[in-house]
């Protein structure tokens, strides 16, 4: 039995592919945190159960949607991933072969301004999608949560296609929104921001993504997703100064 997850907000152009993906489930809770569009109604008509809670962060978010499910095994996309059928068949073998296994991670193939980008820091990017309940849970980071899992953990050979990318300004609001997290767990840390912080950082950023990790070869594409990732990192500094100066 498998209980299909998934946290969303405003989601109503993805969200019908989404949920017919996972017709192998047998069920399928959204958690939604305030959606303004037709997402919840979609869901509802596809059936899918829907719980709602105010977005605080991404761990406790998932955790509470990980609450709901009724079932051992989960299956825990984002709803800009794709799940093809010989993915979904995949899944489905491993969780009946019913092995020592806990975990199995996802290999995704990254998208971005309508390019597969092969570099830049993707080429290895690869994140569990698939687990046991009662064997892992989400961590307390409030951005880019990590599943710590108790059991082993191992890797499908089926991929998912990554479609991060809606628009410029709506990747740029999503990295903006990731730093203002990043920020707040910085701040709780008592961690405070330096000159080192606001140029050096961002520019080894910048130089890690585009050189060391081949951006390069990624075209303007990789460019472009270098200078994003530096200024979200030079944002994210700039987010904790304002915070311990009390400005809005």
């Amino acid at each position: 039995m498998i209980s299909a997850l998934a946290i969303t907000y405003n989601e109503e152009e993805h969200i019908e592919r989404f949920i017919k993906s996972l017709s192998f489930a047998d069920e399928i809770i959204i958690v939604d945190s305030g959606s303004t569009d037709k997402t919840v109604a979609i869901a509802k008509q596809l059936n899918a159960t829907v719980y709602h809670r105010t977005f605080d962060n991404f761990s406790t978010q998932k955790n509470f949607t990980l609450e709901k499910a009724t079932h051992e095994w989960i299956v825990f996309f984002d709803l800009d991933e794709m799940i093809s059928e010989e993915l979904a068949s995949e899944i489905q073998s491993k969780i009946a072969s019913n092995t020592n296994i806990s975990a199995y991670k996802v290999k995704r193939n990254f998208h971005f301004m309508g390019k597969r980008i092969k570099y830049s820091g993707f080429q290895n990017d690869a994140v569990i999608r698939v687990f046991k309940k009662s064997e892992a849970s989400y961590g307390e980071n409030l951005v880019h949560e990590i599943l710590n899992v108790k059991g082993k953990t191992a890797t499908l050979k089926n991929t998912s296609d990554h479609y991060s990318y809606k628009s410029f300004d709506a990747y740029n609001e999503k990295l903006t929104h990731y730093a203002k997290l990043q920020a707040e767990m910085l701040y709780r840390k008592n961690k405070r921001p330096s000159l080192f912080h606001f140029f050096i950082r961002p520019l080894w950023r910048f130089k890690h993504q585009y050189v060391i990790k081949l951006g390069f070869l990624d075209g303007k594409e990789g460019f472009i997703l270098a200078y994003l990732s530096a200024f979200a990192v030079f944002k994210r500094y700039l987010f904790l100064w304002t915070k311990y100066r009390h400005i809005d």
